[in-house]
């Protein structure tokens, strides 16, 4: 199953069976969930409806705008929303009177009126039933570009996990020097206190191989290794891995923070692992800036 970015635009052209001709229009972006927004001709309601209802079974993420534009046939003209514009009339010459204000309303001013005027061609079920049918085409169009889209972003994820991946071997490589570096830290500080003051030996060198132990990375470097071997599964499964790769990234740069914090202060083998480290967080940062634009 390919996996699909959340960027996408796609439009059809079609017309009804007695010739009314439409424009659909679909735009996409990312966004946490689905965010559907429709721009549709006056009177829409149950077509606004049945549209969200298809883009909620084919699309799972993004804010969505899908916009719906009617042309008129030629010779046609507008029509207007009789029972609004005579309620305005009549408002307008209640108030005039009533305050003996002199003046006719204006004609251009109550068109603009949201509603007043109308295209005077007939939305009925024959035109929904052509909306539907475009805006299946619509999403085949909008989701090929998607997955296309999607390929980019794949190939760049797995080249960055790569490079994490070289990176946590390289840590790796440093570890028992890291470990001994430790050891040599914690021993010389035992020593310092051992010949300051009077302390109880066996706890103090208790105390000293927990310290060692908590400064070793393996526990980081073993989670890093299966988190990214979790990652690639996910891409090659596919599907709407999104959030599932955004939850993945943000355990990794844990990982990476607690590897970091534990080998601060530490000379030698430390100081590369410290460059590492940093590395890791930049490749993981880049691929979150990726992952947030997957579905």
């Amino acid at each position: 199953m390919s996996i699909r970015s959340m960027t996408g635009f796609a439009q059809v052209k079609s017309q009804t069976s007695d010739g009314v001709t439409f424009t659909l229009s679909m735009k996409s972006v990312n966004h946490r969930f689905l965010d559907p927004q429709l721009r549709l001709p006056v009177d829409s309601d149950e077509l606004e409806m049945r549209i969200r209802r298809v883009l909620k079974e084919r699309l799972a993420r993004g804010h969505v705008e899908v916009v719906l534009n009617v042309e008129r046939r030629a010779g046609e003209g507008y029509n207007f929303n009789h029972d609004l514009v005579a309620g305005y009339l009549t408002a307008f010459r209640k108030a005039a009177a009533e305050f003996s204000a002199p003046g006719e309303p204006d004609l251009n001013a109550i068109f603009r009126i949201p509603g007043a005027l109308g295209e005077t061609t007939p939305l009925d079920g024959s035109f929904s039933s052509a909306v539907l049918e475009s805006l299946e085409q619509a999403i085949e169009k909008l989701n090929a570009m998607r997955e296309h889209e999607g390929q980019g972003i794949e190939a760049e994820l797995r080249g960055r996990l790569g490079a994490l991946e070289k990176a946590v071997h390289e840590v790796s490589g440093h570890r028992a020097e890291v470990s001994r570096a430790c050891m040599e830290k914690v021993t010389a500080r035992m020593q310092e206190l051992l010949q300051s003051v009077k302390a109880d030996h066996d706890r103090i060198l208790q105390e000293a191989a927990i310290m060692a132990e908590r400064s070793d990375v393996q526990e980081e470097l073993a989670r890093l290794h299966t988190h990214i071997d979790h990652f690639r599964k996910l891409l090659d499964h596919g599907g709407e891995v999104g959030k599932k790769l955004d939850f993945l990234l943000q355990e990794m740069n844990r990982e990476a923070n607690t590897l970091l914090s534990k080998t601060s202060g530490i000379s030698g083998g430390a100081l590369r692992i410290t460059e590492v480290g940093l590395l890791m967080k930049s490749e993981i940062e880049k691929c979150r800036e990726q992952v947030q634009n997957l579905e």
